[in-house]
């Protein structure tokens, strides 16, 4: 059985799919950061948050570039701490990359719904898993240029929408009731924010497809961290401008709701936008079934999930079991959950590997001195111990406002470190693939 995936990705497929990743978090689900936080309590979220990407980045990209596997942050934290620590950073991965498409999905059914108030919310959402699901299982080649496609439109798009809102801009709109909840919503809102850059990092998943990867990840990771701090910060600096920000902060479509206030819902503009608003959420699904159906194929590589789902695909060189299963996984999820608590629980999920990580940074610079590392995290160690301490506080804002929903995933967690060492695999040393 053939476990090595083709090499075909260069730094442009890098930027759009990074970007592509990230880019439906500029059209929801960060604006529910409004409802627990206000304006100006969310952009001082945003920027603690701007500031945990930028470090964490520059230091994940040192990651990256010296052990460019799919496995991503669960073969970094397997080669630092040892085969739980990778099972833990692995479940955290998954978790964040499949829970972060059904909650896509439940915004792209909305957007539909939006347009054609005939059409079914779910319905639409599981249509979109099956289409994209199609795409990424005719191989990588094929997915990467569907992403550069659809990530320039999804750009262009948002610059377009900031040119349309930007004239009717009001500070005493931004301004009015900023902190309703003072600091503790500033901390409330962590989550929200986090889900403007959330899944950037799933570049490494497709880091052994990339060619010639110790030029080419930091150019990926680098340009399209700058891209999407510049349109996080537009994007929700000119929406909370242009009405009463409260009437944006518990919907899945703010966007084309604020281009519909500002030109009127019957406006042909507003509809067009509304329309091409799915590039951005299409460009983000098919980068995250791209992301965990590579996290998936290299855990059960490793031997930690069944072995099926590393299967490839003869012709195409696809993780097609792996594609599949995270697809039906993701549509039960859609099912059963909610946008927001999708949303609580992918970044968590994100937040747990983040930590993960950067610990593993530390212990490799001290265990394996000697490791070849094309890129070197600037300013060490000042940089990885930045995105590590923000990482803990955002990780213990999260559990204190969701108790719940952190209970959930750390039961999930537990139960998988259960299995895992009932079968003996914590005493493995060597499952992991080319490490």
């Amino acid at each position: 059985m053939s476990v090595h995936l083709k090499k075909a990705i260069k730094p442009v497929h890098l930027w759009a799919i990074g970007v592509g990743l990230v880019i439906s978090g500029e059209y929801f689900g960060w604006n529910y950061g409004w409802g627990v936080a206000g304006t100006v309590g969310f952009l001082i979220a945003t920027l603690i948050i701007t500031l945990l990407y930028v470090t964490f980045i520059f230091s994940f990209t040192e990651l990256t570039t010296s052990i460019p596997q799919a496995g991503g942050p669960f073969t970094y934290s397997h080669r630092a701490l040892g085969p739980i620590g990778g099972l833990i950073a692995g479940y955290a991965t998954a978790v964040e990359f499949l829970l972060a498409t059904p909650a896509i999905a439940f915004a792209l059914g909305n957007y539909l719904h939006f347009l054609h108030p005939a059409l079914p919310v779910l319905g639409c959402g599981i249509g979109f898993y099956v289409l994209l699901t199609g795409v990424n299982l005719l191989g990588i080649k094929e997915s990467a240029l569907f992403s550069l496609v659809i990530t320039l439109l999804a750009v262009f798009e948002l610059l377009v929408y900031m040119g349309i809102v930007g004239p009717s801009f009001k500070m005493d709109n931004f301004m009015h009731d900023p902190m309703p909840f003072g600091w503790l919503g500033v901390f409330a809102a962590l989550p929200f924010a986090i889900w403007l850059y959330v899944c950037i990092e799933g570049i490494a998943m497709v880091a052994e497809e990339v060619q010639d990867p110790s030029r080419n990840i930091p150019k990926g990771y680098i340009s399209g961290i700058l891209t999407l701090m510049i349109l996080a910060i537009g994007v929700m600096m000119f929406t909370g401008g242009i009405t009463d920000w409260k009437e944006l902060s518990a919907i899945d479509y703010p966007l084309p709701e604020a281009i519909g206030i500002v030109l009127g819902k019957q406006s042909g503009i507003t509809k067009i936008f509304a329309g091409i608003g799915l590039f951005g959420l299409i460009a983000s699904f098919n980068g995250i079934i791209l992301s965990y159906s590579r996290q998936l194929f290299a855990l059960a590589r490793a031997g930690y999930l069944p072995s099926f789902l590393a299967a490839l695909s003869p012709k195409r060189q696809a993780p097609h079991w792996s594609l599949i299963t995270g697809g039906l996984l993701g549509v039960v999820a859609l099912c059963i959950g909610k946008t927001d608590q999708l949303v609580i629980l992918s970044v968590l999920g994100a937040v747990v590997m983040y930590i993960l990580s950067m610990i593993s940074l530390f212990v490799l610079r001290s265990k394996e001195p000697l490791l070849e590392r094309p890129f070197k995290a600037p300013l060490y160690p000042w940089f990885p111990a930045i995105a590590l301490i923000l990482s803990l506080i955002s990780l213990a804002a999260i559990i204190y406002y969701n108790v719940f929903l952190s209970a959930l995933f750390f039961a999930g967690m537990l139960i998988a470190l259960v299995i895992f060492v009932a079968m003996g695999r914590h005493k493995v040393q060597t499952l992991v693939h080319g490490v």
